[in-house]
């Protein structure tokens, strides 16, 4: 009963002695006690069966004492404690910058580098709570998938839709980022991060990269880049009059003007050349831009003495009632 309750006052608990000490002089007094009516012998009301008042005549001192005990307990005012936590979390602007183009078929990667990027993004989106992420597609041009949002099972839907061929074939980088800017430039975070995951160089687009690498600095945005493509070269599917053939063809990553896009806004550049480096790269990136949680700790008290003290006081009074007139001792 009292395994998760702390007293207030425990000392008062102290004043129960008196309990076992009213009992023993009770019982120690009622021996000497002289009968109100003399006989010269009980041997003839032996056989006479005890009364309900003559079992039930000690109930009033079991009510007091019980009563008194309740008191006491009630005096010393037991309380209960519930504590939680509040938690207050300050979420992140992401949006993955994802090339689609051509190349992105080879299988240096398995299955190839789009379906391993997905199926690494999809997990990283599994680790975010409180974050915004939106999806921008990429390859000639640039269009949104997904605008930011915390629904992450509408965005992870829309990602699995996405596959090459969406667009004409060409490698925009900067088109890529001016539309995750212009997602993120109004944003009110104190963190907006755009990740951008190519395997190729910038050969179309009307946005310079480093331009829009500037841009992006302006309105305080950090971009995390992602070369994907084992170096040397990569096997690719090529279709042949024979059937699907799979052929080597170099890997060209513009890996300079990467890091520099990355410097430029405070970023980092990683370089991918399999499957599992690539799940290493998002976890890395998932720790550098962890959501920041506030803790706050409270402990509330409830106050138990309410229904010790009514215990009490109901006892105390059958007890006086009891003694006064269904007890009542005659003289």
């Amino acid at each position: 009963m009292f395994k998760e309750v702390i007293f207030a006052y425990p000392l008062i608990l102290y004043f129960l002695i008196i309990i076992p000490l009213m009992l023993f002089w009770y019982f120690k007094n009622g021996k000497k006690e002289q009968p109100s009516v003399m006989y010269s012998s009980l041997k003839i009301v032996k056989s006479i069966p005890k009364s309900w008042k003559e079992k039930f005549r000690h109930l009033p001192v079991i009510f007091r004492s019980i009563a008194i005990t309740a008191l006491i307990i009630a005096l010393a005012r037991p309380q209960t404690f519930s504590s939680g936590q509040n938690i207050y979390a300050e979420g992140i602007d992401i949006v993955m910058d994802l090339d689609i183009s051509g190349s992105m078929l080879a299988e240096d990667l398995k299955p190839n580098r789009l379906e391993a990027a997905k199926n690494v993004i999809k997990n990283f989106i599994k680790e975010r709570t409180s974050d915004r992420i939106g999806l921008v597609i990429f390859s000639r041009e640039a269009f949104t998938q997904c605008p930011l949002t915390i629904d992450y099972n509408v965005l992870t839907n829309l990602l699995s839709q996405v596959k090459t061929g969406m667009i004409e074939d060409g490698t925009a980088i900067g088109n890529a980022i001016a539309n995750g800017v212009n997602r993120l430039r109004d944003s009110k975070t104190k963190s907006k991060v755009i990740i951008l995951l190519t395997d190729g160089m910038n050969n179309a687009g009307e946005v310079d990269p480093m331009s829009a690498a500037q841009i992006a600095k302006t309105f305080g945005i950090r971009i995390y880049t992602v070369g994907v493509g084992t170096r040397g070269e990569a096997p690719y599917p090529v279709q042949t009059p024979f059937g699907l053939r799979t052929q080597m063809v170099p890997v060209n990553i513009d890996e300079a003007m990467l890091k520099k896009i990355a410097d430029e806004t405070d970023g980092k550049y990683f370089r991918a050349t399999s499957t599992r480096a690539l799940k290493n790269i998002y976890d890395q990136i998932d720790k550098l831009e962890k959501t920041k949680i506030e803790v706050t700790s409270y402990r509330n008290a409830k106050e138990m003495f309410g229904s010790w003290l009514s215990i009490g006081l109901m006892l105390l009074l059958l007890d006086v009632g009891l003694s006064r007139s269904l007890f009542r001792p005659i003289p």
